[in-house]
């Protein structure tokens, strides 16, 4: 499988993105969104279990941030194409698995 840091910039690459990327992480995700998004993202964490689940809802999670981060419309439009490649991509070379793209 290929590392995250590579298939990003395979997707940079391929779209041209040239925004901020939020780390996928909580602490990341939590610092790029909008703050009223905050209580919605929590009351979906706490009803969470681990494995497939959580990775779902941190791709979820990761591009409303890449899209709040996003400084216009049209940046906010590379962003969410950037995530959804990059999550494809993810989720081809890991063989497969749940995927949920938001924006």
């Amino acid at each position: 499988m290929a590392a995250w840091s590579e298939i990003l910039e395979e997707a940079r690459q391929d779209l041209g993105f040239t925004g901020e990327v939020v780390p996928r992480n909580l602490k990341g995700i939590r610092a790029a969104l909008k703050p009223e998004r905050l209580a919605d993202l929590d009351a979906e964490l706490s009803a969470l279990s681990e494995g497939a689940i959580f990775d779902a809802f941190l791709d979820a999670w990761w591009t409303q941030a890449l899209a709040d981060s996003a400084s216009s419309v049209e940046d906010r439009e590379r962003a969410i194409d950037f995530a959804d490649l990059a999550i494809s991509l993810r989720v081809l070379r890991s063989g497969g698995g749940p995927g949920l793209h938001a924006g």
